[in-house]
């Protein structure tokens, strides 16, 4: 049973490499506008995976928050496991998908902090509770109880009662610089059209996978 809408998939015409941009992030921006166009719910949530120095794979949604030239931008707090696994281990995947649309787009490549500047300038723009709530979470800790983070919550709230909210010196941004970028256009046959980017020196080499 198949839940895509055909009013909102892709045309049977699929991916070909002639409608393709040669750039990777052009072709995202554009799958990533229609996501939005069709307004769908989260279009910017990704599954982000990380791995331990071992090995050790870990995965769980996050954000999008920012793309341009560079990659692609999400914040958390640099002491969660998230945070602590890609400081010993910077090497990260991404993996979108829209099943209304019947796209996925996967993504691996390094991953490097955010400027302090791009922190600073996101993290305010958030709502005042959001940034409490940075104040009050030790990202991926063990605690006592539901009381313990209402407790701390409060505490922030009372430091910083008629102040502006700073930005805690352990949360900011991830970027990941693609290395290799996938794009996934379903297909009814089965017979999907794969085109993978793959970096190399200063530009992309575009290659057809079976499906």
């Amino acid at each position: 049973m198949s839940f895509v809408d055909p009013q909102l998939a892709g045309s049977g015409e699929g991916l070909r490499e002639a409608d393709a941009d040669s750039d990777p992030l052009v072709q995202f921006r554009a799958w990533f506008a229609r996501a939005q166009a069709a307004r769908l719910p989260q279009a910017e949530a990704m599954v982000l995976a990380t791995a331990t120095p071992d090995g050790r794979p870990s995965a769980r949604m996050v954000l999008l928050r920012g793309l341009d030239e560079r990659g692609f931008v999400f914040f958390t707090n640099y002491d969660s496991r998230k945070g602590a696994e890609l400081e010993a281990n910077p090497r990260a995947a991404l993996v979108f998908y829209w099943e209304e649309l019947d796209l996925q787009v996967r993504v691996e490549g390094r991953a490097e902090r955010a400027t302090a500047a791009e922190s600073d300038a996101y993290f305010h723009g958030r709502p005042r509770d959001s940034r409490l709530g940075a104040w009050a979470s030790p990202q991926s800790r063990v605690i006592p109880g539901r009381e313990f983070l209402e407790r701390r919550a409060a505490e922030a709230e009372a430091r910083y009662e008629g102040q502006e909210v700073p930005r805690p010196p352990n949360w900011g941004g991830w970027r990941v610089v693609p290395e290799v970028v996938e794009f996934w256009h379903g297909r009814p046959s089965r017979l999907h059209d794969r085109l993978r980017y793959r970096r190399e020196g200063t530009g992309w080499v575009i290659e057809r996978l079976a499906p």
